[in-house]
């Protein structure tokens, strides 16, 4: 397997294969981490589809740093994902229920899935905005501490202490109920 600094090096000198198992590489940690930001399928897919464009866009000025790629892509998705939120807020428009496309996939486990990620946003959401992203990045995106810390501009120790809240939130409003 070929290490993540020889295929960035290669997509920035114009290879679009190294580009392209760079992106099968990330998709889906990338997707997953907008898809909790907005919570909608077919917004989900298009933003994280933007955010490889604007990636192989600018793929040619990228700079290695020592840090995984990702962390460079997920910079890229935050920055996508609050512009989106900015644009959403001021279009004055209902909110529509998902509509679900036939699928092969189990029914039940769609739903139970779905409700899953609900819960998991519903509880993201009743953090403080620090942590939410921190928590966000960390656990869905999998980022390393550093990354996070890179992709958010604060200092590690700031995201060692959000992360630390927001876990400890989280587990009071996702599993308060069971303890009492």
């Amino acid at each position: 397997m070929l290490s993540e600094e020889y295929l960035v090096q290669q997509a920035v000198n114009g290879n679009q294969a190294a580009f392209t198992q760079l992106y099968n590489q990330n998709f889906d940690r990338i997707h997953r981490y907008i898809y909790i930001k907005v919570r909608d399928r077919a917004e989900a897919e298009d933003l994280t589809q933007d955010v490889f464009i604007r990636a192989l866009e600018s793929i040619s000025s990228y700079k290695w740093r020592d840090l995984p790629f990702a962390a460079w892509l997920f910079k890229i998705a935050h920055n996508r994902v609050i512009d989106h939120v900015r644009k959403r807020s001021k279009e004055k428009r209902a909110p529509l229920e998902e509509a679900y496309a036939k699928s092969v996939e189990d029914p039940i486990q769609m739903t139970e899935r779905d409700y899953e990620v609900y819960q998991l946003k519903a509880a993201l959401e009743q953090l403080p905005e620090a942590q939410r992203d921190v928590a966000t990045l960390r656990f869905i995106g999998q980022l390393s501490i550093a990354e996070v810390a890179r992709t958010l501009g604060k200092s590690e120790g700031t995201v060692k202490a959000l992360q630390f809240n927001a876990t400890a939130s989280l587990r009071k409003v996702l599993y308060g109920k069971l303890d009492g």
